[in-house]
């Protein structure tokens, strides 16, 4: 089973109720939404792990924020307004084309850019705390966990669901650097609909 397909199980009926309460949505738009940020996650920290500093970032940050106790009370969490380790995490993910990832989501989705941000912000601490577990449970050293979130990565990639998301993503996440999101959102988001 995918990394992907067992975050999904972790969140459940509850837990997609008590999200969308939070994100002030209704459960088909959170349950699709949730089904495109999953991957763009897992595909922003594959990226990370693609170099030396990066992969050693993430052993870090899985140390720090994935102990993976937030897996025992998902439904707590998503009903909370505060989003932990969310912001922080994105933050080191994203840096200062988070913005432009979030609008891309919304635009993928039924959500508003603000909505589809704090999605993003409640599921980072949970993808990192499922990885902390397996690194704690499996004793994965930096290596293995680059080269679980590849595979993870590769799979999507190849047409798994939220292939579009990860495309998206790794475009924009290597595009020109020109400061302007917008212009290369609607490049790819134009690309997407094709």
């Amino acid at each position: 089973m995918s990394l992907i397909d067992q975050l999904v199980q972790q969140i459940g009926g509850q837990e997609v109720n008590n999200l969308s309460q939070n994100l002030g949505s209704n459960e088909q738009s959170t349950q699709n939404a949730i089904m495109k940020a999953l991957p763009m996650l897992i595909g922003a920290l594959s990226k990370q792990t693609g170099t030396r500093e990066g992969a050693f970032n993430i052993a870090s940050m899985l140390d720090s924020d994935g102990d993976g106790q937030i897996l025992d009370d998902l439904a707590g969490f998503f009903s909370q307004s505060d989003n932990g380790a969310g912001p922080s995490i994105l933050d080191s993910l994203f840096g200062g084309k988070k913005a432009g990832v979030t609008n891309g989501l919304s635009q993928m989705t039924d959500l508003d850019p603000s909505q589809a941000g704090n999605l993003l912000e409640n599921l980072a601490p949970v993808v990192m705390g499922f990885l902390g577990n397996q690194k704690k449970n499996q004793g994965l050293n930096v290596s293995a966990i680059a080269g679980l979130l590849g595979n993870e990565a590769q799979k999507v990639q190849e047409g798994g669901q939220g292939s579009d998301a990860m495309g998206f993503l790794n475009n924009f996440l290597d595009s020109d650097g020109d400061g302007s999101s917008m212009d290369d959102i609607a490049g790819m988001l134009g690309n997407l609909m094709k």
